[in-house]
């Protein structure tokens, strides 16, 4: 901006020398230049004013930059307090998440059962149980049960340890412990202990669903379990390692166990079943599963020691009035899968072998005793199929049927009602369910059972199940 000051000096300077030379008596050619030198002198003064005024705005700058500054060394506003201050796993190794999942859940069920009723504190009225619809009795009216048993809180930690690997644990509750209050008042209920594991790299030791079941295959329903008469269902704790789509599994054992009533009764009977905890020998399991974006199909096996041991006799127990010692091996095998059709799937599941306890909530035992205190184990077959169709973005909706048989010797067993084993059932549902909001189902649910006892004897159950359920 100064050079331009000093040109604009000079300029004036030439402009001045070049009138006053007119003046004194220069040629009469310099003084026909003279409109020219007007012109020029002209611009000359323009361009002056302009200087000027860049040198007035550059004065001005500098002004302005202390206010600047002076508003950025002005203090922050402080930051709000956090909501929570420390970490919620303080006892935690470095590198750890906190995770916490579930779901509230209501649901009610209007229950119609042809030959008797279910029990007022029945787990059968919250849930679909195969072995609980009565039989042999009077038609029974329409019940309305009601309830959030099913809602389910799962947290747990996920460390990423120095070499990378993730450790994790879970843990999972819902409610369908006892009663801690009555339907009159408070309809409260005890938390029940579903899952407790530890997890790292290829092992899982804790409790968790065997891994002789396939919960991929479980459709989507409104009842707690759904397709119950045909597919495996335990949680238990056990010893796990998985190596890619292989699994293997050394499991806690147990041994349900059908009286000997074939003879002379003792006073009083014994009941239609009871357990044995005896042995050392886990439950053994093996399974191998092929994913891929069709679906999915594993196939899995059982193979366990029943065993039950006494010091005396249990006549009133097991319906033999000396001592037991006694132990058998079966072995159970399981195929199932999830096939995709576009938004579509079908789902289902084969199972054969001694499949006791691990199928449909225990509606066969594993074993049955014959008159010399020996057990016989009882065999049998179950299976399901479950297609699920998506109508649009918010409704669809899944039919399924599930069906289960067991050969009982007839001959260990009284023929009455109360004592005869359990030789089939089968059910058929469909339901329809609506999600208006993400994480939001409200659905109802139709379902028929039929149930029938070695004897013959049967019993069905009718079902409309409404439910909303909100998962976070």
């Amino acid at each position: 901006m100064p050079r331009l000051s000093c040109n604009g000096n000079l300029l004036r300077r030439l402009v001045a020398v070049t009138i006053a030379s007119a003046a004194l008596g220069l040629p009469a050619a310099a003084l026909a230049q003279s409109a020219k030198e007007i012109e020029l002198e002209k611009r000359v003064a323009d361009l002056e004013k302009l200087v000027q005024q860049l040198l007035a705005e550059k004065a001005a700058a500098p002004a302005a930059a202390p206010a600047a500054a002076t508003a950025a060394a002005a203090p922050a506003k402080p930051a709000a307090a956090p909501i929570q201050g420390v970490s919620i796993t303080p006892n935690a190794a470095p590198n750890t998440t906190f995770v916490l999942t579930g779901f509230v859940k209501a649901d009610a069920n209007f229950t119609n059962t042809s030959d008797g009723e279910l029990g007022d504190s029945a787990s059968g009225r919250d849930f679909y149980v195969p072995g609980q619809t009565p039989v042999g009795g009077l038609d029974e009216g329409t019940d309305l049960n009601v309830h959030v048993k099913q809602s389910r809180v799962n947290f747990g930690t996920d460390t990423i340890l120095e070499g990378g690997d993730k450790l994790s644990t879970r843990f999972e509750i819902d409610f369908f412990g006892s009663a801690l209050g009555s339907q009159n008042v408070s309809n409260t209920y005890a938390p029940v202990l579903r899952h407790a594991y530890v997890q790292w790299r290829s092992w899982l030791v804790g409790q968790t669903w065997s891994n002789f079941m396939d919960v991929a295959t479980l459709p989507e329903v409104a009842d707690f379990i759904g397709p119950t008469d045909g597919t495996t269902f335990v949680r238990q704790p056990q010893v796990r390692w998985t190596k890619g789509g292989l699994s293997l599994s050394a499991e806690n054992r147990e041994t349900s166990i059908t009286p000997y009533t074939g003879g002379v009764l003792p006073a009083p009977a014994p009941g239609r079943s009871f357990s044995s905890d005896d042995g050392w020998m886990p439950d053994l399991t093996a399974r191998y599963a092929w994913k891929g974006p069709w679906g999915h199909v594993a196939v899995a096996g059982l193979v366990r020691e029943l065993m039950h041991e006494s010091t005396g006799a249990q006549y009133s127990l097991t319906g033999i009035n000396a001592p037991i010692d006694d132990s058998t091996w079966t072995g159970a095998l399981s195929v199932s899968g999830k096939f995709m059709i576009g938004k579509d799937d079908l789902r289902w599941m084969a199972l054969y072998g001694n499949l006791g306890r691990y199928v449909a909530l225990n509606f066969s035992n594993d074993a049955i005793l014959n008159g010399d205190g020996e057990l016989e184990s009882i065999d049998g077959y179950a299976g399901f199929v479950a297609y699920r169709h998506v109508w649009s973005g918010s409704w669809r909706s899944t039919l399924a049927y599930a069906m289960q048989s067991y050969d009982n010797d007839v001959s260990l067993s009284a023929g009455t009602n109360a004592l005869s084993p359990n030789k089939s059932s089968w059910s058929v549902l469909g339901n329809l369910f609506y999600s208006p909001l993400p994480k939001l189902d409200i659905g109802a649910e139709l379902r028929y059972a039929e149930r029938e006892l070695e004897n013959g004897t049967d019993g069905d159950l009718t079902r409309l199940q409404l439910t909303t359920k909100y998962s976070f």
